[in-house]
């Protein structure tokens, strides 16, 4: 039986299966109750304001709004922030942490680890965890998580590293063509050599829509990019200077180099 007084906790999460998981979890826990889960930034936003919760639990890769974006925006008063991402570069765990996150945990996680880490966070006496304390994934806390649960596939980490580290926006409907294109192109090299009689067709098939839309939506997120003056981080990506502020590539030049350096990784 749950006592009366209970951690009152937001999931924003966009994998279903994993945020009925951690509901699932919390909601048989002693202490915890989950208010609410959001499947994007502008949902999380929402639900922060009229939910009030104790902890939110914020994934950071999410469609129409990010993790990122979230952090920028939210009011957080005496609320604590676990970023719970695949993303394990240094430089998006600083971010966020500067951003107002409390505490940041690699997938895959612990759930019990979890579950303390809120408790030790909503002490009265409790400070801001420091960048030496965040949590990352290890052996021993994957085994306690289904199999489905142990990571987005390297391929897909990677792909979502070069995106936010380019200035490709989550909230976009590009963001999801390009990298299913990239994905697609990884797999099957050749279908670069026909974009526009298979590639786009393909992708447009996968998201219920047309390959003309998939095509603008694809030129208009490589546009934001290049609009938002990130050439060095592009040029960074690739090892050589590919390009400047005033040469955009098309966009199978920028699939086809996106996944040839996929493939040159995985060798």
């Amino acid at each position: 039986m749950k006592t009366n007084i209970q951690k009152r906790i937001l999931i924003v999460e966009d994998n279903e299966e994993f945020s009925l998981e951690l509901k699932n979890f919390f909601n048989s826990t002693d202490g915890f109750e989950v208010v609410g889960i959001a499947e994007n930034g502008i949902e999380a936003l929402e639900q922060f304001e009229n939910l009030k919760p104790d902890c939110m639990l914020l994934d950071l890769v999410m469609p129409q709004m990010d993790g990122f974006s979230v952090l920028e925006r939210i009011k957080k008063e005496n609320a604590k922030i676990i970023v719970v991402s695949a993303l394990s570069q240094d430089a998006f765990i600083h971010k966020a942490m500067s951003l107002g996150a409390d505490y940041y945990m690699n997938k895959p996680i612990s759930l019990e680890n979890l579950a303390k880490r809120i408790s030790e966070l909503l002490k009265p006496d409790t400070q801001k965890v420091g960048m030496n304390e965040v949590v990352s994934a290890s052996s021993t806390v994957a085994q306690s998580l289904p199999q489905r649960f142990i990571r987005i596939t390297g391929l897909d980490e990677k792909i979502t590293n070069i995106f936010i580290t380019v200035g490709i926006p989550a909230h976009i409907k590009g963001y999801q063509f390009l990298r299913e294109a990239i994905k697609m192109a990884v797999d099957m090299p050749e279908i670069i050599n026909a974009i526009t009689k298979k590639l786009y067709p393909e992708v447009a098939s996968r998201f219920s829509t047309s390959p003309s839309k998939v095509e603008r939506a694809i030129r208009h997120a490589i546009e934001v990019a290049w609009n938002r003056g990130k050439i060095e981080n592009i040029n960074s990506i690739f090892g050589v200077r590919v390009y400047t502020q005033n040469e955009k590539p098309t966009n199978g030049e920028f699939i086809a180099l996106v996944a040839d350096k996929m493939l040159l990784e995985s060798v």
